[in-house]
């Protein structure tokens, strides 16, 4: 409860502690954490929704690859998955009974031990006529039986996160996949009797250089040389550190709206689809991730203008200026916000007191680190990435 407890802060304006109110409150908060074999799924199916008319079935929690920049994976560990008799097959049957919709939920699905099972009893010829469909996949756990059982439940395409096209790059990300499951991925998917393959990556990550976003686009152009007919997708957004993750001391490069760029024209000409997510709006997402408190006011003052990222950014100057005075019910005072590029941009260092610091995840602040270290280490630069090719 944040009334319950109170940043403190120096005559600079630093934060140095997030303080309880009272001596009988503890000194910091622990996640508590669901550790059953049942997860969640639908109750209300509807036209209305995001995703219209389907039942969606949590098939596991958290993901045990522990990406260093996944906030879906370490502040949600350990990683848990759904009993198949009594937990996902029921659910199924439950919401099969409304829609012949069905969606399979999670950061990744394709990794419950009893995957191809649940596949297994989805290919019965009674589910004929219902459409299932799949979140992104681990590449390195698509099958033939998988491409082959989607396509036949009314699927057109299967997504997969790369990151990056860089090997290095994936090294640094802790992102555990070999071009060459990426190409069996995208082969297995058309084989199968998809049409699409999509893709996600980053631009922007720590420690990326040009080289490494060449080494993106090289890997989508070589890939539709090796699958035509496959119609690739590439999603590709801006880092954006999240609390709790080994990342979460590093800032938004501005070199990355460039590097959206260049992705589009090397890409684009050659059709392979480009969805790029707005690098403003990433900006946007990085001073919520990253701020304190003292956006409080600031988010205040963005009320009817928050749909616009200028919106945002008169608000943030407003109230660092003065000129908006903060909401009176606030339970302390507060500073100004500290500079944009303090919040947004910069690298902070890991002595520095970080706003959630009251507020413990599943791993110590000590292991963050350590991840993140290991991750900047294993940067070598000196190894640039070669273009990638078919594998024999």
């Amino acid at each position: 409860m944040p009334a319950l407890y109170a940043p403190r802060y120096d005559a600079d304006g630093a934060l140095l502690a997030v303080e309880p109110t009272a001596a009988d409150l503890p000194a910091t908060i622990a996640k508590q954490t669901w550790r059953g074999n049942t997860l969640s799924h639908s109750t209300v199916i509807t036209p209305e929704a995001a995703w219209p008319s389907i039942h969606m079935v949590e098939v596991a929690r958290s993901c045990p690859e522990l990406c260093r920049f996944c906030l879906a994976s370490y502040l949600t560990l350990p990683f848990r998955t759904a009993s198949l008799d009594n937990g996902l097959i029921p659910a199924v049957e439950t919401g099969l009974a409304v829609t012949q919709r069905l969606g399979l939920l999670g950061a990744s699905v394709t990794q419950h031990p009893q995957f191809a099972d649940l596949l297994t009893w989805l290919d019965q010829d009674r589910f004929e006529g219902t459409r299932v469909s799949v979140s992104s996949v681990r590449a390195a756990t698509v099958t033939p039986q998988l491409g082959r059982i989607l396509a036949r439940r009314g699927s057109k395409s299967l997504t997969i996160a790369i990151e990056s096209g860089s090997e290095r790059m994936r090294r640094v990300v802790n992102k555990k996949l070999s071009g060459e499951e990426i190409f069996a991925a995208a082969r297995y998917a058309r084989e199968g009797g998809l049409s699409g393959l999509k893709l996600y990556g980053m631009a922007g990550l720590p420690s990326e250089e040009e080289a490494d976003i060449e080494a993106t686009a090289d890997l989508l152009l070589a890939l539709k040389k090796a699958t035509p007919g496959l119609r690739l997708s590439l999603g590709v957004s801006t880092f954006v550190p999240k609390a709790h993750t080994p990342f979460q001391w590093e800032g938004v490069r501005p070199e990355a709206e460039k590097r959206l760029q260049r992705l589009a024209r090397r890409l684009q000409p050659k059709g392979i689809e480009l969805r790029p997510e707005s690098y403003g709006w990433s900006v946007i997402q990085a001073l919520l991730s990253r701020s304190d408190r003292r956006l409080a006011p600031v988010i205040a003052a963005a009320r009817g203008q928050h749909d616009s990222q200028g919106g945002w950014k008169k608000a943030y100057r407003a109230v660092r200026a003065g000129e908006v005075a903060a909401p009176a019910d606030l339970p302390v005072p507060l500073p100004a916000p500290p500079p944009w590029e303090e919040v947004v941009h910069a690298t902070w260092g890991e002595e520095r007191v970080l706003p959630w610091a009251h507020l413990e995840g599943p791993l110590p602040a000590a292991t963050l680190l350590r991840h993140r270290q290991e991750a900047l280490a294993g940067d070598s630069s000196a190894d640039p990435p070669a273009a990638p090719s078919p594998p024999h």
